[in-house]
């Protein structure tokens, strides 16, 4: 069986969004540490989309407004149309849990219903960096 593939990246609120390389049919978990424009949040949330996450669960400030914007740029791809299952990307958000708790539910329990995420992209959305300290989280979750 393949290992999972789990990936970390820092971005400011004014950053530039990367492209994303050899990822597909990817989980993220949006750790979001900083405030950030609404205008930044909804280009993010279009990025995940193209980027080809299939699956966001979002953790920290404003998000329940990060899973409607990834969820409604999701809608946007597909021109509002139904979405065959495996065009499908689900989003949850974690506001009320410790981030361990949401680390462990991506890990454990979400799941996609036509795809095997095995590549996790830890996006962490924050003024510093804390890459060993997420990633050492997520892998004990």
């Amino acid at each position: 069986m393949q290992k999972p593939v789990i990936r970390y990246l820092h971005l400011t609120p004014d950053s530039d969004l990367p492209a994303l390389e050899g990822l597909s049919h990817f989980k993220a978990v949006v750790v979001v540490e900083a405030d950030v424009a609404e205008m930044t949040m909804w280009e993010t949330s279009r990025w995940l989309v193209e980027s080809g996450c299939a699956l966001a669960l979002v953790w920290g400030k404003e998000c329940e407004a990060w899973r409607e914007a990834i969820e409604d740029a999701s809608l946007e791809a597909v021109n509002y149309e139904d979405v065959p299952d495996e065009q499908l990307l689900i989003t949850t958000a974690h506001e009320d849990e410790e981030l361990s708790e949401a680390f462990w539910y991506a890990r454990h329990r979400a799941a996609h219903p036509a795809h095997e995420l095995r590549e996790t992209l830890i996006l962490h959305l924050a003024d510093t960096p804390r890459r060993e300290e997420l990633e050492a989280e997520y892998r004990d979750a």
